[in-house]
């Protein structure tokens, strides 16, 4: 895979977000058997051995005392890495319609103080081709220590949110209806669509920053995110080992929820074997994301 990133020309059919893709015939039928997204969910929990990530950010971290990467920050630089190499995982199905996104987009929640009460804000990353695991790590930094500049929104799609809220109800009734009108045949304004994690790739929370175990999340039947993971706490267990040894290992809990028309299980178990991969081998993410792996699988 090369570095260069072009996006393709529009044709007729695609939306600004995405082309219109031809799905295979139990797809297509299904997205018309089952329009709503939340009635295709597949629920998938399973524990990555991350004690070789913890070993690589504790030297990395050693060198770089100044600036400190995070397990989160790893996990979205393999969930990048898995969408680039794992194509189906950046489609959505929106109108009846299968399409492939543009880009790649990755969001989460930032809390702005760990508190109750504490507002959150909405952040959309968009790894590209040329990024590392460096250069996202800066960029999720820079944007957190920006939002929590405030603990108030200050613009974006928070700023947007406020502004619908304050409509008096029968308007805001009707100004959704307008705008869910818009998202079925994809002509949504990008005022409304830009930093909605709705509309990312994946939408990720990273529950293990508040002591919380990974959970099943739903999807939402507005928007065309099709792929939400939830990363849990970092803790200790003793596993058996191939060579039958018991050791004393780091893992991580990871709970995700796919719409099911974009993909079957078996695409699904495979982008899950190289997010392990990934953690088992952390050096890969220092390679740019559009530089194949070379995962076996």
């Amino acid at each position: 895979m090369g570095n260069a990133e072009t996006k393709p020309k529009r044709k007729w059919g695609d939306r600004r977000d995405g082309r219109w893709v031809k799905a295979p015939g139990l797809q297509t039928v299904m997205g018309y058997l089952l329009p709503k997204r939340t009635d295709c969910e597949v629920y998938l929990n399973d524990t990555i051995d991350a004690t070789e990530l913890m070993a690589y950010l504790e030297r990395r971290n050693a060198e770089h005392p100044d600036y400190k990467t995070t397990l989160f920050h790893c996990a979205v630089a393999g969930m990048a890495r898995m969408v680039k190499e794992r194509p189906l995982m950046n489609r959505f199905i929106q109108g009846y319609r299968m399409y492939e996104r543009n880009e790649i987009s990755i969001s989460f929640v930032v809390k702005r103080r760990f508190a109750d009460g504490a507002e959150e804000s909405l952040m959309v990353l968009k790894p590209r081709d040329e990024d590392t695991l460096d250069s996202i790590s800066r960029k999720i930094v820079g944007d957190v220590r920006e939002t929590r500049r405030s603990e108030h929104a200050t613009g974006g799609v928070d700023a947007l949110l406020d502004g619908f809220a304050a409509l008096p109800r029968f308007v805001l009734i009707v100004a959704i209806r307008i705008i869910r009108w818009l998202d079925f045949w994809g002509v949504n304004p990008k005022a409304l669509t830009e930093g909605d994690p709705n509309y990312t790739t994946i939408l990720a929370s990273n529950l293990g920053s508040i002591k919380c175990p990974a959970v099943y999340h739903h999807l939402n039947n507005y928007g065309t995110n099709s792929v939400m993971i939830t990363i849990g706490t970092l803790h200790k267990a003793e596993v058996l080992m191939p060579d039958g040894t018991k050791q004393v290992r780091d893992l991580v809990d990871i709970g995700a929820t796919l719409d099911e028309r974009i993909a079957d299980g078996f695409y699904f178990a495979r982008s899950l074997r190289l997010i392990k991969h990934i953690f088992a081998h952390p050096e890969l993410l220092e390679k740019p994301i559009g530089e194949d792996s070379g995962f076996s699988y």
